[in-house]
Formats: structure tokens, C-alpha cells, sequence
């Protein structure tokens, strides 16, 4: 039995690992985008390396879509939120960045149940902002 157990053990230390490995490959390669992106007065800015404020789980990085001084869109990037939990704010809070003001991005309501995932959303938006309107 105690057999068993070591090799139960074992299997999940190296599922963590090659898990942990994965997103930070996947990291990297987000990390290696460019941060903002311009084509036909569209802005693309990706918050990987923008924003290190944490989720629940970890940072939660996103690309926000630009045009004529609104946000256009935002769009979850790799993270490791719980996805029950992250998949309500891809439902209630990121249509509400949808052709929004910047004033008004500012005020969009947190998803309860999911403060601080909500909120490091907020704050890559608001990072992708403040990059868009320094470096436009």
C-alpha cells in the first residue's frame, strides 16, 4: 500500500510540474508579443507584461482592442483562474467593455464571487489604457 501511495505521489508531483511548465511556456510566448499592435487605427495591447496584478489564482492577462479613444474589446488570455469562476466574468463583465468610453471602462462593476479576478481585469484594462493614451 505504502507502494501505491509513492507512485500516487509521485504522478501528482510531476502533473504540477509539467502543468506549471505549460503556462509558463504559454506565458513566455504571450510575454513575447509585442505590447500594442496598430492596423487601421485599431490598437491592440496585450497586458502580459503590463500589469502584474494577481487574480485569485494569478495574473490574469488580457488583449484590449482600442479604436478612436473607446475600448473596443477584451479578450482572456491564458491564465489560471478558476475557469467556473473566470467563465462568469467572460459572461457578465467583459461584454460591458464593449465600444465603452474610457471614463466609463473605469466603472465597470466586479462580478461577485469573483472580486479578484474581477479586479485584475479592471486593472489590465486600466493598464491598457494608460499604455494606449502614453504611447499612441
Amino acid at each position: 500500500m505504502k507502494g501505491i501511495l509513492k507512485n500516487v505521489r509521485r504522478i501528482a508531483l510531476m502533473a504540477c510540474v509539467m502543468t506549471t511548465a505549460t503556462t509558463a511556456l504559454a506565458q513566455q510566448a504571450q510575454a513575447q508579443e509585442p505590447v500594442m499592435t496598430k492596423a487601421k487605427g485599431t490598437y491592440v495591447i496585450n497586458t502580459t507584461t503590463l500589469c502584474n496584478t494577481r487574480g485569485f489564482k494569478g495574473e490574469t492577462p488580457l488583449k484590449v482592442t482600442i479604436k478612436k479613444n473607446k475600448v473596443v474589446s477584451v479578450e482572456a488570455l491564458s491564465n489560471q483562474e478558476t475557469p467556473r469562476f473566470f467563465d462568469r466574468l467572460l459572461k457578465e463583465m467583459f461584454p460591458k467593455y464593449e465600444n465603452v468610453s474610457f471614463a466609463d471602462a473605469d466603472k465597470v462593476d466586479v462580478v461577485t464571487g469573483a472580486t479578484r479576478s474581477s479586479k485584475a481585469v479592471k486593472d489590465n484594462v486600466k493598464a491598457a489604457v494608460e499604455y494606449y493614451q502614453k504611447n499612441k
